[in-house]
């Protein structure tokens, strides 16, 4: 396959996952704008929810980059058959999964709730979304193992547009269900809560319909396999570890920013406006992530190192660029993205040098998420989860010691400058240096 070829490979795959992942967060704003109609307090109890929703899915991610690699490897092969069989397996442990993360959360709902410490009113409006919403935890984790079976088998436009129609259901169902339309009554924060399911169940029923109607024509079994079932989740488990390592770094910086003495709240909201737009592009980066995990694991399925070899060659100039792109338009609208999300110049006036220190690192940061990517289309779980625990202990004490080090007007600067420079820069060393070696590369099916 010549260069240009798998340049058009890649585009063809990263592009689709790209606005498949863009779309979820868009459509949250949309839901946030329309329950934020009804008041603060239930805003700030949907808030609570989402913190509690996204924390529990986000660490079953797993689902969709496991069955990813193991589908993609399998399809490699030229085991079309296996290949889906497998990703049966992915789908019914994320059913397993999810059925028992919300009969535990739901038993639990008022105490984690309670222990945010907010006032009555918000903690009522919090666990009447919960409540509800904990029902569309197993469509969720099975839409990303779905999700995942569809780029295994190099299909990222149908996850796409279930996204969208997913959504655009979603946004009618809230704002019938929130505010009451003819025969509907208006349900307020738990209405929201509802129309999200409904959505999240019909996204979940067309990505099955999809993988099921592709495993009969392969002549694949969709029958539960306890044995396959527990190996995709032994196989997850590093998977896990490496989420929970990259979401412990930036749980720390948070707290190392709300530490570091900020009566009026100025660094905190400046701190929180510089994520929102640091994981927005975080998106645009990941597309290409998803492609590297499919093309990777197709390519090791088939046995073919050299095309491999070129493939992760390929896919880091492609995360660099785009890095750099990235990272350039981030620099040139600085000044003006800090009064899209706070009136207050205190906000302004901090969020600036942070974003252009974000801006400096989106390059790094591009071939960072490509790696992951091609090192877990490999199956390298492993190394992932090691890699991420080791980053994790070289960054957390300077991180901790900023509040005592500098002055409160540098602690936030600061922090960004390690989580950019000493995180991400080590995340990269290491990561290139595990492509550089052979030890990642296992051919065929296994």
């Amino acid at each position: 396959m010549t260069v240009h070829q798998t340049d058009r490979q890649i585009f063809r795959l990263a592009i689709p996952a790209f606005f498949a992942l863009v779309a979820e967060p868009l459509f949250l704003l949309t839901d946030t704008a329309i329950v934020g109609r009804l008041g603060t307090p239930e805003l700030a109890g949907v808030g609570i929810a989402a913190v509690v929703m996204q924390t529990a899915v986000g660490l079953c991610v797993f689902l969709a980059y496991g069955t990813t690699a193991g589908v993609s490897r399998h399809l490699g092969a030229g085991d079309a058959r296996r290949a889906l069989a497998l990703g049966a397996d992915g789908i019914w442990l994320a059913v397993g999964l999810g059925v028992l993360l919300t009969t535990v959360l739901l038993t639990v709902t008022g105490p984690l709730v309670d222990a945010f410490g907010v006032g009555e009113a918000v903690a009522g409006h919090a666990q009447d979304y919960l409540v509800v919403a904990l029902l569309g935890v197993t469509p969720l984790l099975v839409m990303l193992a779905a999700t995942g079976v569809l780029r295994g088998l190099q299909d990222t436009r149908t996850p796409l547009w279930v996204a969208v129609g997913g959504n655009a259901v979603n946004v009618v169902l809230n704002l019938v269900l929130v505010f009451g339309y003819g025969p509907f009554p208006a349900l307020g924060v738990a209405g929201s809560a509802l129309g999200s399911v409904i959505a999240q169940v019909l996204s979940a029923a067309v990505l099955v319909a999809v993988v099921v109607r592709a495993a009969r024509a392969e002549g694949a079994s969709l029958a539960p396999d306890l044995p396959g079932i527990r190996d995709a989740g032994r196989a997850s488990v590093p998977l896990v570890v490496r989420t929970l390592a990259l979401r412990a770094a930036l749980v720390v910086g948070a707290w190392a920013v709300a530490s570091s003495g900020d009566p009026e709240g100025e660094a905190v909201a400046a701190h929180q406006v510089a994520f929102t737009i640091w994981t927005f592009l975080v998106f645009a980066l990941d597309a290409i992530a998803i492609a590297a995990q499919t093309l990777t694991g197709h390519a090791l399925g088939a046995g073919d190192r050299d095309r491999t070899r070129e493939l992760t060659r390929r896919m880091i100039r492609w995360g660099w660029a785009s890095g750099v792109v990235a990272g350039l338009v981030l620099a040139a609208s600085s000044p003006w993205l800090g009064p899209l999300f706070s009136q207050d110049p205190a906000v302004h006036e901090l969020l600036v040098p942070i974003l252009l220190v974000a801006a400096l690192s989106q390059p790094m940061a591009g071939v960072v998420f490509v790696l992951d990517g091609v090192l877990i289309g490999a199956g390298d779980g492993r190394f992932l989860a090691w890699a991420g625990v080791w980053t994790l202990v070289a960054y957390v004490p300077p991180v901790l010691a900023v509040p005592l080090l500098v002055t409160q007007a540098q602690s936030l600067l600061w922090i960004w400058i390690l989580f950019s420079g000493l995180f991400m820069g080590v995340r990269c060393a290491v990561l290139l240096h595990r492509a550089r070696g052979e030890r990642w590369m296992v051919l065929g099916a296994s």
